[in-house]
């Protein structure tokens, strides 16, 4: 089930979007929004009679995140590589406030205290419940679907501080989108999905997530070891290598097979 976040122009509504798909996720131009009763993560999934086709529609963030983005570095070695430094021992965990989310289409700012922005694209869990210390075989249970997202990143803001905040927190720095997949578990992710960034139709990443160094079971083990997770909260899996630096008038696409696309365009603050 591909669950949108959208708006006709009124307030926001959430819907699931019917039709085929192509292999990359993306819906038939055909395609209908059929509006849901709320958010379905709290009153579950219950259809309207109203409908819209989805062109007709502007597609928002799918899921509003309750507290926090928890993003994961360095979860591809080559990517770890490319950063000049070895795979972690364990996960290594950073937060992305909830305010840096925007959906398909947004702006990504480009503010005035970098001058190296970058993109990465990656896969990204939605948790469905609230949950803690949940095992790894357990860890179906929790998940709510997946989207794309693209951890928008200050590189020279990260390098200068010595810590991830500020380089990984400013508002439109996590977007998300375009819907939720609700029909996949991580052994699709393990066996192995394409996810590719393209900057200005030019190919920057091309990986795979069955090279994911901890996969999504082990990586909700250890967030949720640490820290509950509420309905909506966001788990980024890490970005394969070829990131890269984005300029004011760029687009930058995210793609992960079954998933579809994620288009953002860079403008200044």
């Amino acid at each position: 089930m591909r669950i949108a976040r959208f708006t006709t122009g009124e307030d926001p509504l959430y819907g699931v979007i019917t039709g085929e798909v192509d292999d990359l996720g993306e819906p038939d131009p055909d395609s209908v929004v059929v509006a849901l009763a709320g958010d379905p993560l709290y009153v579950g999934v219950k259809l309207l009679e109203e409908q819209h086709r989805l062109a007709d529609v502007r597609l928002l963030a799918p899921v509003l995140p309750r507290s926090k983005v928890v993003a994961i570095g360095k979860n591809y070695a080559a990517h770890a590589a490319e950063m000049g430094g070895e795979p972690p021992a364990e996960p290594l965990m950073f937060l992305k406030p909830n305010t840096s989310v925007v959906g398909p289409g947004d702006p990504v700012f480009y503010p005035p205290q970098t001058s190296d922005l970058h993109f990465e694209g990656e896969l990204a869990v939605v948790i469905g419940r609230i949950c803690r210390d949940v095992p790894a075989d357990q860890a179906t249970d929790v998940i709510h679907g997946y989207t794309i997202a693209n951890d928008v990143t200050a590189r020279d803001l990260q390098r200068s501080d010595g810590q991830w905040t500020r380089a990984k927190g400013f508002d439109s720095f996590c977007p998300l989108g375009p819907w939720i997949e609700t029909d996949l578990d991580p052994h699709d992710f393990e066996v192995g999905r394409s996810i590719q960034t393209h900057l200005n139709g030019d190919l920057k990443q091309d990986g795979n997530t069955r090279d994911l160094i901890f996969d999504i079971p082990t990586l909700i083990a250890h967030v949720t070891s640490v820290m509950t997770m509420l309905p909506g909260d966001v788990i980024l899996t890490g970005t394969p290598e070829g990131v890269g630096p984005m300029q004011v008038g760029d687009e930058v696409e995210v793609s992960i097979a079954g998933l579809g696309t994620l288009t953002n365009k860079v403008v200044q603050r």
